[in-house]
Parts: C-alpha cells; structure tokens; sequence
C-alpha cells in the first residue's frame, strides 16, 4: 500500500489517540528527513497498522482475512511528496475464487481530505484487475466482470473533468476561439490524442514531470489560448471569426488556425500529464490497470464531447444571428478565462 505520509501520520494519530506519532511524525515530514519518518511510523507500528487495517479490507465468502505487516514501512515519493508505503499480508480463513475488497481509508469525515479515491491492482487465484473505490462505491469483488470494472473508470473519468475547473476552462476557451465546426473538432482530436500520448506514457512509466512544472503550465495554457481569441479580435476586430484563406478541403484550415492547433496539441501533451498526476500515476503498473486507464481517458473524452456538442451549436448559431453579440460573449469568456489562467500561474508558481 502507497499512503501520503503525512496524512497516514495525522489519520492515524488522530484514530488511536496517539499524540507522540503526530508529533514525532509531523516534525520529521518539516524537516523532510526520510529515515525519521520511517522511524516515526515504525515507533508506532501498531497504531498505524490498526488504522489501515480497520479502513482497508479483505473478505472470503464474508469471512474477515486477517492482515499482517510484513517488514517495517519505508519512505517513497510521488510529485515531491513523501508516501509511506506498507507491505501486508493478509490470511484468508480458506482458498476461495472470489475475494472482496473494500476501502474506507481518509474518509471526509475525518476532515483531513475530501473525496478520496484509492487505486487497487490486484492479481489473486488466477484473477486480475484494477478498481476506484471511493465513498460511493467503497469495495468490490475480484469476481467482477471486465465491462463493471471498465465502467468504474469510465465513471471516474467523467467526473474528473466535471470536476476539473481547469480543464472544463481550457475547452471553453478552445470553444470560444474556434471560428468553423472545423476548427473545434480539430482542436478537440488534437489536444485529445496529445494528452492521450502523454497519459498512456506516464502510465508505463516513460516519462515523468514533476507537478510542480506541469500545474502551473496547464494554467498558463489555459491564458493563452484564451488570450489567443482575445488578441485576434482586438487585431482584427469584427472579421476576428472570418478564416483567412478560404481552403479547399472540409477541415482545411488557414495559416493562424494551424499555428493554434499546433499550440493546442503541445498544451494538450502538458495536460495528460496532468490526467496521470490526479491518478497519481508516476511508475509502470500492470497492463491490466493501463487498459482500465484507457477506459478513464474515453470517460474524459465522451464529456469533453458532450460540452462542445451542446455550446459551439449555440454559439454558431448566435454569431450567424447577431456577429457582434457572438463576438462580445467570446471576448468577454475569453477575457475571464484568461484571467483565472493567469491567476492560478501566479498561484502555483509561487506555491499559495
């Protein structure tokens, strides 16, 4: 199990009344120093060990599989943050094809965290797999079939993107910026098959950025391809949605709708790095659990596609109806967009 170090301390602490853990284990996360944060959680293994256990468990036909701590816990790191990661072994009172797992780990009500979702890979008897468990949907059974596996996934991927301000900001400024049908759906395939490059490679475990560059070049991607439609209008004011050139072919594009798609796609790889970071994503699992990640990344998707399938119709038909009214809604979403984008950068490059 990969656990935040120092919410493991703070839950733990908290469940066993155990003030010296947090203490010696919230000095030793300030001071950064690994070999006192293994030391903090071996001191206090049996209280760690219960809090885990009592959250985190494993049945066989409803019968409770007994959990030991194999080994004391070592120190890890993932995006620059320390992660205790505990290697448990559980007995199972007899050997049975279906097993049940449920997590209740970092609930909110403990209010440390809000919606914790825990990531489990499994292979037991011959079955394998991955699951999202969270408080909706805290277990599962290894007996589950592919497409109620896959459609866990698919789930938590839509809900990623509803949740994800950012990202619904960055597709509203692409929306917003995109002159023809042509250019949406081509901005669209482009930033999907970038982030899709990038999630994929994150998750074998070739490529590896650490958030503290991506977060705040996803909220600079946002600003300027907001700011991209703003400096057309003000450069070229009521013709700003005019192409061009003409173009012979259906999705052909003018010479500034390929630069911007060009600028689309490099953004787009920045933010599927961004997708693998909320998945915690930062070394090779099992093709299993990647299969079920391409599942995640379609539930991104066919949301992204639902959003532009609902607002570019609407504003395509405003910018035939009224062009200056289309333009002022693009330019004045533009303008907040972009200003939000800048001031998530802000924030994130200097860490408030």
């Amino acid at each position: 199990m990969e656990l935040e170090y120092d919410l493991l301390v703070a839950s733990a602490a908290d469940a066993g009344d155990d003030d010296p853990l947090f203490q010696a284990g919230t000095a030793a996360f300030e001071t950064g120093d690994t070999a006192a944060q293994a030391a903090a959680l071996k001191g206090h293994a049996p209280a760690v060990l219960r809090y885990v256990s009592d959250r985190f468990a494993v049945t066989s036909r409803g019968a409770d599989c007994r959990p030991a701590q194999v080994g004391d816990a070592t120190i890890g790191e993932r995006e620059g943050v320390p992660y205790a990661d505990l290697l448990l072994d559980w007995t199972c009172p007899e050997r049975v094809d279906e097993h049940v797992v449920r997590s209740g780990l970092f609930p909110d009500g403990e209010g440390y965290v809000k919606g914790t979702k825990t990531i489990v890979t499994y292979e037991i008897d011959g079955r394998s797999g991955s699951a999202a468990l969270d408080a909706a949907n805290p277990s599962f059974s290894t007996a589950q079939t592919w497409y109620e596996r896959f459609g866990e996934f698919f789930l938590l991927g839509a809900e990623h993107l509803l949740t994800g301000i950012d990202h619904i900001l960055f597709l509203l400024a692409l929306i917003a910026g995109s002159r023809r049908l042509r250019e949406i759906v081509l901005a669209a395939t482009s930033f999907t098959l970038a982030h899709s490059v990038t999630f994929m490679l994150a998750a074998l475990g070739l490529v590896e950025v650490p958030a503290v560059i991506v977060e705040p070049i996803i909220a600079l991607s946002i600003a300027v391809v907001a700011g991209w439609h703003l400096w057309g209008i003000w450069r070229r004011g009521e013709h700003a949605a005019d192409l061009e050139t003409a173009g012979r072919g259906h999705f052909s594009l003018d010479r500034a709708g390929w630069i911007r798609l060009g600028v689309v796609f490099c953004f787009g790889l920045v933010h599927g790095l961004g997708f693998a970071g909320a998945l915690g994503i930062d070394e090779a699992w099992s093709w299993t659990l990647l299969w079920s990640l391409l599942v995640f990344n379609v539930g991104i998707e066919v949301v992204q596609l639902t959003i532009i399938a609902v607002v570019f119709p609407l504003l395509f038909v405003l910018r035939r109806r009224a062009p200056k009214a289309g333009l002022w809604v693009t330019g004045v979403v533009s303008a907040g967009v972009s200003i939000m984008g800048l001031i998530w950068f802000v924030q994130r490059v200097s860490g408030s």
